[in-house]
């Protein structure tokens, strides 16, 4: 690997972080995030080492979902500044050396849109079929719905023509007819307007939901064809409109489907895809203080083209969806880390972040975070996760995570100059009130997560071959431990996770030429094979450690 190869395919060794405007930072005092406010933290984000930022929803908005229920794909809510607001935000964040992806929601749209109100007026009307609407009575649908203490069907019947339509998530958010070519050619309208004002990809919400038949007559299904060249066509204009930009694609299926969503061999769907499976298997390894889970899962993965990558990540914006695990292997980690009902949501995940699982023992917390950046792929960080931010338990399903960013020890955070009860939303409590957990006092505190976040984006930004290589587990006898190895061309790391609270003594070895040394990522100490290749290196109990195999003509740095 050429270190110039790593400017263009920048996605394979990217650090993502995702935030909500409405929740980061207030500019102008009224307790709601906005755009002004996020210019003014720009700086920490460069200052993080972050290279590419992923803005949730801000488009205009009635807000019942957060956002994701859209009224108008060309402009940025009110409440959260102007397009000149977000373009200024884009600009700065270039500027800085960071990337902008922001979410592209085209499965559904709010049932305010002006496209759904012309829908609904009339069977006739020329807007009718920008949706997907049946006039025969729907069967039962409730195994479908996606949020089951919400819903009771994915149709809903409406007063105006008497006809159901089509919701996969809300009623309140209905679905489009991605099968109507008129529809197709919005949407990639919307991808070029926002690619005009210099966004450098999107995350595409809930894919397998827009290529859903649900609906459609056999002639539309036939007249569609194979939903995948639109998705290709998708990725194609997103690089001719932006020269290396990506689309980044929830994809929470199986992985032998995930591939198909990729391109397959071509590579010329999805740039890249969030990794469910890893990641609940992760949590499960963690609960069982065993990496076998994960390794397995690790193994099942498809082997990805050069173009497309994998997004890891402990937390996201959503309930830590446990879905994919067996009713047994769920309720482990139910066990372990939200044995609570305010704890679970929807009977398939967690409404916690990840400190306040692991107990908050900085130990564990580290090492899961360690391990996160040392995964094939591109770890993806959700704000606050570089505090060690926790939730409130008292908001409603996946708004427990969605809380405002903790900047100072104020009672509003540093937020916003506003009240606590003005804020957009409420700040967590106890231990992990602002009192206790934010930036200002963990920039300044060199043992704090925020600096151990920050060495490790650094520490995985001097080593792509994280992102980019191959990775094998590497032979040793704990079984709490997992030991893997990245190669790619002649650069290699090792990387040691211990899940157990019991420290061990690893011991492994490698088949290297004489005079190669394993150089300590984090201290750059050097430890010696001895002369049959071996070594063996002590882990704390939930100890990590990095190594570089630094060969005899290894001209790098450290």
């Amino acid at each position: 690997m050429r270190i110039t190869e790593t400017g263009d395919l920048w996605w394979k060794n990217a650090v993502i972080y995702s935030l909500d405007v409405e929740t980061y930072n207030d500019g102008n005092g009224d307790g709601i995030g906005d755009f002004a406010g996020l210019a003014g933290r720009i700086d920490y984000l460069a200052e993080l080492g972050v290279t590419c930022l992923w803005l949730m929803p801000f488009f205009p908005s009635p807000d019942l979902d957060d956002g994701y229920d859209i009224t108008d794909f060309y402009n940025v809510d009110p409440r959260l500044g102007s397009l000149g607001d977000f373009v200024e935000v884009t600009r700065t964040a270039h500027d800085r050396g960071m990337r902008v992806i922001i979410d592209l929601v085209i499965n559904h749209t709010s049932d305010q849109h002006p496209w759904f109100k012309q829908s609904r007026k009339s069977t006739d009307n020329p807007y009718r079929d920008w949706y997907v609407w049946r006039s025969d009575t729907p069967p039962d649908t409730s195994d479908k719905v996606v949020f089951p203490d919400q819903e009771d069907s994915i149709w809903e019947q409406d007063d105006k023509t008497g006809e159901w339509y089509l919701h996969n998530f809300y009623k309140h958010q209905p679905d489009l007819n991605i099968a109507n070519p008129k529809v197709r050619d919005e949407i990639f309208k919307v991808i070029g307007f926002w690619a005009q004002l210099g966004v450098d990809g999107f995350r595409i919400d809930a894919v397998p939901f827009i290529f859903s038949t649900e609906g459609n007559t056999p002639e539309e299904i036939k007249a569609f064809g194979d939903p995948h060249d639109f998705l290709r066509d998708i990725r194609a204009m997103v690089g001719r409109r932006t020269g290396d930009g990506i689309i980044l694609g929830e994809v929470n299926i199986p992985y032998k489907d995930q591939y198909t969503f990729f391109g397959q061999e071509h590579g010329d769907g999805l740039t890249m895809q969030f990794d469910f499976i890893g990641m609940q298997a992760a949590y499960l390894s963690l609960a069982r203080q065993d990496p076998a889970p994960l390794v397995k899962a690790l193994g099942q993965r498809p082997q990805l083209s050069h173009g497309t990558q994998w997004a890891n990540f402990l937390r996201n914006h959503d309930e830590l969806t446990l879905d994919k695990l067996t009713d047994k292997e769920r309720q482990e980690v139910f066990d372990a880390f939200g044995p609570e009902p305010e704890m679970q949501v929807y009977g398939r995940g967690l409404k916690r972040r990840l400190p306040s699982m692991m107990g908050g023992d900085p130990r564990r917390i580290r090492m899961a975070y360690s391990l996160l950046f040392s995964l094939p792929g591109t770890p993806s960080l959700f704000y606050g996760e570089e505090i060690g931010m926790g939730e409130v338990l008292s908001e409603e399903g996946r708004m427990a995570v969605r809380t405002p960013m903790q900047w100072t020890p104020e009672p509003s955070a540093g937020f916003s100059t506003a009240g606590v009860r003005k804020l957009v939303a409420p700040l967590p409590s106890d231990g992990y009130s602002p009192e206790h957990v934010n930036v200002a006092d963990q920039r300044s505190d060199p043992d704090s997560q925020y600096a151990f976040v920050r060495d490790l984006i650094f520490r995985y930004r001097q080593h792509p071959e994280l992102g980019w290589g191959h990775h094998e587990v590497v032979e040793q006898p704990h079984t709490a431990v997992l030991a893997l190895r990245c190669r790619h061309d002649e650069n290699s790391v090792i990387t040691l996770h211990n899940f157990s609270a019991d420290g061990v003594t690893v011991a492994f070895s490698l088949d290297e030429e004489p005079g190669t040394v394993l150089v300590d990522v984090f201290t750059g100490e050097e430890c010696r094979l001895d002369d049959k290749g071996r070594i063996e290196v002590v882990l704390d109990g939930y100890g990590y450690r990095w190594y570089r195999v630094h060969g005899p003509d290894d001209r790098r740095l450290y």
